[in-house]
């Protein structure tokens, strides 16, 4: 028997390279001589350089940058075994567990340091960019990762403007004669799961400020940012990076990379699964095991369980999902490629025990032992004649 196991982190609890361990330890106790092939997932937010790297034999790179709140900090991204790729979680620089809760401030965080791990990649050789975007603490467009880049924004008075998300109102004008030189070279592909335009009501601001901790005044000051630098850029280059599908992405981070950097913005899931191969390595595959933390009605709408679900049905291979927790509108799975999931959640127990690594490893390894100790009573019932 051949099995492959393609799950996302569970988040907060446990990363995608250990929760495979553990679903692997599950079926080989059922089946000795099974074969097991594990490609950590993510759909381009958490987890996403991890999968990369373990996907393709690459390095994680360390570098200090520029943080959220304009103090050092140690970031991580990755280049992949071709040497050439690198992949960028925008969140290592400007995430929002970069900041303590009660600093939480969208008028003053920057997206700096991702500029700076851009320039990091591209003096190490890279010409080939994967970007995750998710979890920014930010709402400033981009603009401070435009900054790192050699884009100057100048205000009325043709002064260099500071960084943070209160400082797009002052955008009047902006200059792209100190560019990095080897930008024209680089292809970015972004991953972005949302379609949300720069400002407006279903802009940025209006729709994810809230959670990085913008207040009601906040929100209108960012807001008209928003509008004003997507105007200076128009009058300037003829852009409009207001109207892109998925520009209000990650603070606006996504309308810099499409306005700016030429980037494709496209499913994370199936961006990851073309970088890591899934369907060449689906081949021969007997059962595919997959799962998150959560299955619900988001998982319908594109996150990593589905994407192998609809690649495995494909090649008629069943998937099995494992999850912590399942809601009713997860039923909908049935019909798009999961022939059937599981709950791990074994007994009542507090959010705090459910999150714990170890619990949630013990857990995976039990549920993928019962399951498969099920399919193999039932292979077994068939072989032997009537």
């Amino acid at each position: 028997m051949r099995v492959l196991i393609a799950i996302d982190s569970f988040k907060g609890s446990i990363s995608s390279i250990d929760g495979s361990k553990a679903i692997s330890l599950g079926i080989k106790d059922v089946y000795h001589d099974v074969e097991t092939v594990t490609l950590p997932l993510a759909d381009g937010g958490e987890g996403t350089v991890e999968a990369f790297i373990q996907a393709t034999d690459g390095q994680l790179i360390q570098k200090e940058v520029t943080g959220p709140l304009i103090k050092k900090v140690d970031a991580v991204y990755g280049i992949l075994g071709n040497g050439k790729t690198a992949v960028i979680e925008v969140a290592a620089a400007c995430g929002l567990p970069l900041i303590p809760s009660n600093k939480y401030n969208p008028l003053i965080t920057t997206t700096y340091g991702v500029g700076e791990l851009i320039c990091d990649a591209i003096d190490k050789g890279c010409r080939e960019f994967i970007i995750g975007l998710g979890g920014s603490a930010t709402n400033d467009a981009g603009v401070g990762m435009l900054q790192a880049l050699g884009f100057t924004f100048l205000d009325q008075h043709n002064q260099e403007i500071g960084l943070g998300g209160r400082e797009l109102l002052s955008i009047h004008t902006m200059d792209v004669t100190s560019v990095h030189p080897d930008l024209k070279d680089c292809i970015f592909k972004v991953a972005c799961d949302v379609n949300n335009p720069l400002y407006g009501p279903t802009g940025a601001t209006h729709v994810f400020g809230p959670q990085k901790g913008a207040t009601a005044e906040m929100i209108k000051e960012l807001d008209k940012g928003l509008k004003n630098f997507a105007e200076v850029v128009l009058h300037t280059l003829g852009t409009d990076i207001h109207n892109i599908a998925g520009a209000g992405a990650a603070g606006g981070l996504g309308a810099a990379f499409a306005g700016f950097l030429q980037a494709r913005l496209q499913s994370g899931i199936q961006l990851v699964l073309d970088i890591i191969r899934m369907e060449e390595k689906i081949q021969g595959v007997d059962f595919v095991i997959t799962g998150e933390g959560k299955l619900d009605g988001q998982t319908s709408m594109g996150k990593a369980a589905l994407g192998v679900a609809q690649l495995a049905d494909k090649h008629h291979i069943p998937v099995i999902a494992l999850a912590g927790s399942i809601t009713e509108d997860a039923s909908t799975l049935n019909q798009l490629g999961i022939i059937s999931y599981f709950s791990i959640m074994n007994a009542p127990m507090s959010l705090e025990q459910a999150m714990d690594s170890k619990i949630t490893f013990d857990n995976l390894r039990l549920t993928t032992n019962q399951i498969f100790r099920m399919i193999k009573a039932i292979r077994e019932d068939r072989s032997v004649p009537n």
